[in-house]
């Protein structure tokens, strides 16, 4: 069992967990690694806090280990230091986006595991990482094998994929902290999609810190994705 996190964290890792290659707990904290890829969150340390002690240790062993020195802590604690990456962590509020003049442009559909390397092909090329899709879509591929609890979704715009996302069932309602657009405009009706999918209850999302303002997000807790400099220290 893992130990206590924030909520926040404690989120991710149920939606992570099972996608990574393993974790440990380390530093009062959890260690996920998923090597060959480059999801963050599927290769950071999620910490209780940012203590400079706790952050060495779990610094000092991913480096052990041959893996970079990253690290999630939630809050002001973050903010503090240079992250390479931050996202706010909360609830989707899918009914209280504001609703458009036009019809939506885009479809989102649900699609087989037999789409996965497309899947990922625009996961990574959302993210400018498109040299990654190959081994993001074998490790997804054995790692997803024989679970029901996890859908694929791909947004469409006119035939052409406009972006990608990975549901999780949670007990109430979905998590999406793994998703990404070709087109900004595609953001909320693939969210919507992945709210759809248990419309009883709100969506538990990942968001990019530079877009979360413009997303109805509640409870919402921003998460740090730090790496450590060599000698032990955060950036700053």
């Amino acid at each position: 069992m893992a130990p206590p996190l924030p909520p926040a964290l404690a989120d991710l890792f149920a939606y992570g967990e099972p996608l990574a290659a393993g974790w440990e707990e380390v530093a009062g904290g959890v260690a996920l690694f998923a090597p060959g890829t480059n999801v963050l969150a599927l290769n950071a340390a999620l910490l209780p806090d940012a203590a400079p002690a706790r952050l060495r240790e779990a610094a000092a062993w991913q480096r052990a280990r041959g893996q970079p020195p990253l690290l999630a802590v939630v809050g002001e604690e973050g903010r503090r230091a240079e992250a390479v990456a931050s996202v706010r962590v909360g609830f989707y509020c899918a009914g209280e986006a504001p609703a458009s003049a036009q019809p939506s442009p885009f479809a989102v559909e649900q699609v087989s595991r037999l789409h996965l390397p497309q899947w990922a092909a625009v996961l990574a090329e959302a993210y400018s990482t498109l040299e990654w899709a190959g081994a993001l879509a074998r490790h997804l591929a054995g790692r997803l094998e024989g679970r029901r609890d996890y859908v694929l979704l791909l947004a469409y715009a006119k035939g052409e994929a406009a972006g990608a996302l990975l549901w999780q069932a949670a007990d109430t309602g979905g998590r999406a902290h793994l998703w990404g657009t070709l087109n900004p405009a595609a953001t909320r009706p693939l969210l919507d999609g992945a709210a759809a999918l248990a419309p009883s209850f709100p969506l538990r999302v990942s968001v990019p810190s530079a877009i979360s303002l413009s997303l109805p997000l509640t409870e919402a807790a921003e998460v740090s994705f730090i790496l450590m400099k060599n000698r032990g220290n955060p950036p700053s």
